[in-house]
């Protein structure tokens, strides 16, 4: 009966679709419902001003967008750790230089990039300040030692804080544990910040909203076999695929048939930051993809967690130490888990009978977009990708960002060669077996971690054409539309 990030102890079941006499669906402490939540379509609404006059300034438009024509913009990242971290601060950095960060409606993030949005989203005017200062505290945060974060001082501060927390009723985990090390390791003292808290920052539209974005898996199968998306934003947590959410402080606490039984603190984001970190990418998943005018999509390259390593394994003998090190490695103990938000609902009996269903493949096309271009350069990566579908003015505008080092080498800036006493600082290894940029490293030295912040600034400023004519494009297919 809990929702483990990442798995269900008990089947998970669809939304209840017959309700007991004289219970309303809006009487429920869980939303059911594919819709955007109220306060999350009154921020679209807030944004879409910010959103428009951008655009006008960028595009040099004669006239005012109307509300249809303004389109929905996200970013979407991936998980990697520090690397992604630092990478994400380079790519805003880059788009604050151009003028776009007010076109943006969303930020998706996982893993690494999470850490990076929790640290901006205290900030409730974040995008309207020059990122530098974010930057500059960051830098100070990931090239510190992360010794200290497993000092005598700071397991006596995680051991109390999680007895506080059991003695709350959470349920804790090693992820807990996980959580409150990457507290230490990007903060001074404790953060006191809640996803709810958040909403500071999004309710006046003046920021792009965050979704954060953890998986569901189930015991049974692989991560690869099932997996579902639990996406968090300041306003809500839920599970796209069933309709089902609660709001964001509520998270944690306990259900029974779309009812409150048992509330809880709101966990603190520091323990959430543990829960991103699961494994999975992250995907764009507002309303429905149809809705979608551009998404900017940012992925690290193809490295290994160590790609140094070879690819051995080291055998001893069973002992019962052994033994129990295995059973702890084998048997999920990063696994957050929290109470099943939807248990008690029930799928309808019947619901195949019924006319008022319809299979989700007959609501969609028959495909998305390709990405055969992409596929056939993967052993020598373009700086930015575009992926669109001209015949389907419906389908979404994809301008993809690998992590990858390519006329940086030869160029500090979009059109200004290096001398040669600068080509050193072009020399940024991102994919080699050596790159000190895997995902296991947790701390960077100052000269890799500026090294990281210019190569992922310059590949968004060097691709400016690119992104604004994808924008021009956006704007054009929305005035085509008749809504």
């Amino acid at each position: 009966h809990y929702l483990e990030i990442a798995c269900f102890t008990d089947d998970l079941w669809s939304l209840l679709t017959t309700c007991p006499r004289g219970l309303e669906i809006r009487d429920l402490d869980v939303r059911l419902g594919f819709n955007l939540c109220m306060e999350e379509q009154d921020f679209l609404q807030k944004r879409k001003k910010y959103v428009a006059a951008a655009l006008k300034k960028i595009l040099h438009l004669e006239e005012d967008l109307k509300e249809h024509e303004v389109p929905v913009v996200a970013i979407t990242t991936t998980g990697g750790g520090t690397r992604s971290l630092t990478a994400m601060y380079g790519s805003l950095l880059g788009l604050q230089k151009l003028n776009l960060l007010d076109c943006i409606s969303y930020i998706g993030g996982l893993s690494g990039t999470t850490w990076t949005m929790a640290n901006l989203y205290e900030d409730a005017n974040w995008s309207q300040k020059y990122l530098e200062d974010a930057i500059k505290e960051a830098r100070k945060q990931v090239t510190k030692s992360k010794i200290c974060c497993f000092s005598l001082d700071c397991l006596k501060y995680y051991y109390n804080d999680l007895m506080e927390r059991t003695k709350e009723g959470h349920n804790t985990s090693f992820i807990d544990l996980w959580g409150l090390v990457i507290e230490s390791m990007l903060h001074d003292k404790k953060d006191e910040h809640r996803l709810s808290d958040q909403r500071q920052a999004v309710d006046n539209g003046q920021n792009p909203l965050p979704i954060y974005v953890a998986i569901n898996l189930k015991s049974s199968y692989s991560a690869q076999a099932f997996r579902e998306w639990l996406e968090f934003t300041p306003y809500e947590v839920g599970l796209l695929k069933y309709g089902a959410s609660v709001r964001a402080e509520h998270f944690g606490s306990e259900f029974f048939m779309g009812r409150m039984v048992k509330r809880l603190s709101e966990t603190r984001i520091c323990y959430m930051q543990g829960d991103y970190c699961l494994e999975g990418k992250v995907t764009y998943t507002r309303g429905s993809w149809r809705e979608t005018s551009l998404l900017l999509a940012e992925e690290d390259p193809f490295l290994s967690m160590n790609p140094y390593e070879v690819d051995t394994c080291l055998c001893t003998p069973s002992s019962v130490f052994s033994s129990a090190l295995r059973d702890v490695l084998t048997g999920r103990p990063t696994i957050a888990q929290y109470p099943n938000f939807i248990r008690g609902f029930q799928m309808h009996s019947k619901y195949l009978e019924s006319e008022g269903f319809s299979t989700w493949k007959g609501t969609v096309s028959g495909s998305f977009l390709s990405f055969d271009s992409f596929e056939e350069d993967r052993e020598n990566l373009k700086e930015c990708y575009v992926f669109e579908d001209a015949d389907s003015p419906q389908a979404p505008t994809v301008l993809f960002f690998p992590l990858v080092n390519d006329t940086f080498k030869k160029y500090k800036a979009p059109g200004v060669e290096r001398s040669p006493e600068e080509m050193a600082e072009g020399k940024v290894d991102v994919s080699s077996i050596l790159s000190p940029f895997t995902t296991r490293e947790v701390c960077f030295s100052e000269d890799n971690f500026d090294k990281l912040v210019k190569l992922t600034d310059y590949n968004v400023l060097n691709n400016e054409k690119l992104i604004i004519e994808a924008l021009r494009l956006a704007v054009a297919r929305r005035k085509q539309r008749n809504y």
